[in-house]
């Protein structure tokens, strides 16, 4: 309970301040690294123009530019709210509002097209839990830029409270969210991309997978046709809800990765807080046995947790993990057998196992 008590604790004194508002400054454009970040979001636009957590029925459709700084290291989010500084912080430096889902789609269409044949692409992330929508926006470039992701990111932000202690508005919130990625996946695999990825975090990887299982009820094999592959991060998901989703899709996306990580503070947390704290969320699971028929890859980062700034997001957090990610070809060999699956998310080749696969990731970024 004392451990409940002061990582609470943490997590408020973490979040003080205003977090729901940051300035366009277009001048950050001069200084640092720009980033474009196409979004959808399902958050009401607020009479001074910001994206809160209020609920919107209607998805609005954004082109964001956000400046990293020209001393960024990788792994890390360095961020402001009021008084963000270009030279040391990721800054927002550009917001255009499009006029509707087809001048969105016109403007991804014409960035697919400028990139080369084999990077047209689309991946679509969706953040977690206790995220504001600029925070969401520097994460969405942060990946981009550190992991050096191929084609065109979008990103759909939902209306998380962005407040540690609203974890049950946040659930609400990705019930109500699911209309929302709907439509969104709808229009980009309709009329813009023909690969589309969808990488999730936290309980944003609930909300990929409620959604998945609403388009596969409308058209039977949807998810399989339309995707490209599915990856979730450190995955805010009850294992047995898991398998019900996955038993409502008649074809399973491919490659279909799960990272993992036993240090996950934050999912431990998560479990007390539904009165589970017995059991495993499906980003702490250790047992492969429990979904041991499901055609997926768990790739187990706990080695990496040392190294990251989040155990809640080592993918993104841990500087030797991402070294590993962008150069996996280079240490392809170093992994195992195993490596194929994880290569098949890398290199694009879906893998064809029907049944679950575990790849623990040693650590390779030096003595920890």
């Amino acid at each position: 309970m004392r451990a409940l008590v002061a990582l609470f604790l943490c997590l408020t004194v973490a979040a003080c301040g205003d977090r729901s508002f940051t300035p366009v400054l277009p001048d950050a454009l001069t200084v640092g690294q720009p980033v474009q970040v196409l979004t959808a979001t399902s958050r009401n636009r607020e009479q001074d123009g910001n994206f809160g957590y209020n609920r919107s029925e209607t998805l609005s459709f954004l082109d964001l530019d956000v400046s990293i700084p020209p001393d960024h290291k990788v792994g890390t989010l360095e961020f402001a709210y009021a008084r963000p500084n270009p030279r040391t912080q990721f800054t927002l430096a550009g917001q255009e509002n499009f006029s509707g889902p087809s001048a969105f789609v016109n403007h991804l269409r014409t960035d697919l097209a400028r990139k080369p044949g084999g990077q047209r692409e689309v991946t679509i992330f969706v953040h977690g839990f206790n995220t504001t929508h600029y925070e969401a926006a520097f994460r969405a470039a942060q990946l981009v830029h550190d992991i050096q992701l191929p084609g065109e990111l979008v990103l759909y932000s939902w209306p998380s409270r962005g407040k540690p202690l609203a974890y049950g508005y946040d659930y609400d919130s990705v019930l109500f969210a699911r209309g929302g990625l709907e439509q969104l996946l709808t229009l980009v695999t309709r009329d813009g991309a023909t690969k589309v990825l969808l990488v999730g975090h936290s309980m944003g990887s609930a909300v990929i997978m409620e959604t998945l299982r609403t388009l596969d009820n409308k058209s039977p094999g949807w998810a399989g046709r339309n995707t490209s592959g599915v990856v979730l991060i450190s995955p805010d998901l009850d294992v047995d809800v898991f398998r019900s989703q996955m038993d409502g899709l008649k074809t399973v996306p491919r490659p279909f990765v799960i990272f993992v990580s036993h240090q996950d503070r934050i999912l431990n947390l998560s479990a007390r807080l539904r009165g589970a704290h017995e059991r495993e969320r499906l980003g702490t699971i250790s047992d492969i046995a429990q979904i041991s028929d499901l055609p997926v890859e768990i790739v187990d980062t706990t080695a990496y947790a040392k190294d990251a700034g989040s155990t809640h997001f080592t993918p993104a957090t841990s500087p030797a993990l991402i070294s590993l990610l962008r150069q996996f070809r280079v240490v392809d060999g170093m992994l195992g057998q195993n490596d194929i699956s994880l290569s098949s998310l890398l290199t694009g080749r879906p893998s064809q196992s029907s049944s679950a696969v575990r790849i623990v990731l040693p650590f390779l970024g030096g003595d920890k």
